[in-house]
This record gives C-alpha cells, structure tokens and sequence, in this order.
C-alpha cells in the first residue's frame, strides 16, 4: 500500500486561494493551485491595524492572493497572509492565473477538435514545458511565427494541424502609441502637400500598422501598433522624423506631442 505525498507550497510563495469558512479570529481558505488544501489566514495578518469584522475583508468565494508565512509539513499547517502582499505581487498573480485559466482552455480546444485521450495531452503539455513557462506562452509564439515553432515541439501532424486552427483565433496582445501632428503649409496648394506626404508615409510603412486619422486643421493624430512599446517606439521615431523633415523642406510648420499609450487586452 502507497502513500501518495500532498504538495505543499513555499514559505514566502505567492498563491491564489479560495475563501471557505469566514470566522471572528480569521479565515480558512483553500489553495487553487494545490489541490485545494487547506490554510488558514489569522485576523491580525488580513489587514494592518485592529479588525472589527473580518467579513469587510474577506468573503465566502472570494479568491484572494496571499502570501505563505509558514508551511508545518508534519501537521500540514499552513499559515497565510493578506496584508503582506504588495499591489505589484497580486497584479503579477492574477495575470499569471489568467493567462493559466487561457492555457487550459486552449488546450482543451486542440483536445477536442483532434478528438485526443488525456494521455496525449499530457505528451503536448510536456513537449510545451520543455521549452516555455506556460501553455498560453507557447500558444501565443505559435500564432505569431506559425509552424516553425510548431515544427520544434516534434508532435503529430494531426496536432499541429489543430492547435495551429486554435492558435489562428487568437487575439495577439499589442501595445498602441500615439501622438497628435500639427501641420501647416502657407502655399497655394499646401493642403495638398501635407496629404501626400502623410500618404507616402503610410505606403512605406506597410507593415508598421501606421494610421493618420485627420481631426480637423492642423491636427492629425498619428498611431502605430507593435508587439510592445519598444518595438512601436522604434517604428514611430523615423516616421516623425521623416514627416518632419519633409514638412519643413516644403516650407512647412511641425509640432508633435505624444498622447496616452494603451495596451489591448490578451484574448
């Protein structure tokens, strides 16, 4: 007769737990990412100062990041905390739990549409883990460099077939910056002027995702979307300069001021 040994978490380990049982002196919770065993988060380690009720803090279902502040192995003790977690520490959390939540999903997809036993799952699972941190940032890879990355993870045909359909449905994560151009040109034909030269811009930047959206004399607002904000830094530098310069050899006026960038949300 075996038995089987429970996995406990790391004193110091960042987890995500799910609210059970909310009493006076604390919370009993249970951890999402082992097994669902159960720890225990004391009122004085929920939030600083004196607690009246713990229920303002912590609820029934909730899921909360905690932090591990001690492991007992040999009585599977575990002792939590809410107020040690820092904004940067539950931010990386729960998008590390986002992006795991995504991962399954997928693989789920590719399970189904190649009709695969859990055994061949787990065979992907590992091939994908050899070379990358997560499922969702395997999937991610293949959906921007296609089948050379699929050709790397040695799988099947009929799997690389399906999880490269999974993979064309996804929406890659981008960032956009953008800023707003104010153009003028004094000549005869100077409206004329300022569109060919932003036209000639967008057709040599075809695959910078470029767009000039005019908001009204002199005003044109200018973005481009990359993969992350150094690479869209990269492409808008020369485009500005090169507005700018051929602008002011037509006897022009420039003036560009950045706006607020943005980032999409990975789905």
């Amino acid at each position: 007769m075996s038995t089987e040994i429970q996995e406990l978490p790391e004193q110091g380990e960042i987890i995500l737990a799910t609210i059970t049982k909310v009493m006076d002196h604390g919370a009993y919770v249970t951890l999402d990412e082992y097994n669902g065993i159960q720890g225990f988060l004391h009122v004085s380690e929920i939030a600083p100062g004196w607690i009246r009720s713990v229920g303002k803090f912590v609820k029934q279902g909730e899921k909360k990041v905690l932090l591990v502040k001690r492991v007992n192995s040999e009585r599977g003790d575990i002792d939590l905390s809410l107020k040690q977690v820092s904004t940067d520490q539950k931010k990386r959390k729960l998008l590390e739990a986002k992006r795991y939540e995504k991962g399954k999903t997928l693989i789920n997809s590719v399970k189904e549409s190649a009709k695969l036993s859990d055994n061949d799952v787990e065979k992907i699972e590992e091939a994908i883990y050899a070379k990358y941190d997560s499922i969702y940032d395997a999937f991610l890879d293949i959906a921007r460099k296609g089948e050379s990355v699929l050709n790397e993870l040695k799988i099947s045909k009929k799997i690389a077939t399906a999880i490269k359909d999974v993979c064309e449905k996804i929406r890659l994560p981008s960032v956009e910056i953008r800023g707003i151009l104010e153009l003028t040109n004094n000549q005869p034909d100077g409206v004329e002027v300022i569109k060919k030269i932003l036209l000639d811009v967008i057709k040599k930047e075809k695959e910078s995702n470029v767009q000039i959206t005019y908001l009204g004399a002199p005003k044109y607002r200018i973005s481009v979307s990359a993969q992350d904000f150094k690479s869209a830094e990269r492409s808008l530098k020369p485009i500005i300069e090169e507005i700018q310069k051929s602008i002011e050899k037509k006897k022009g006026s420039f003036k560009f001021s950045r706006e607020e960038s943005k980032k999409t949300r990975e789905t």
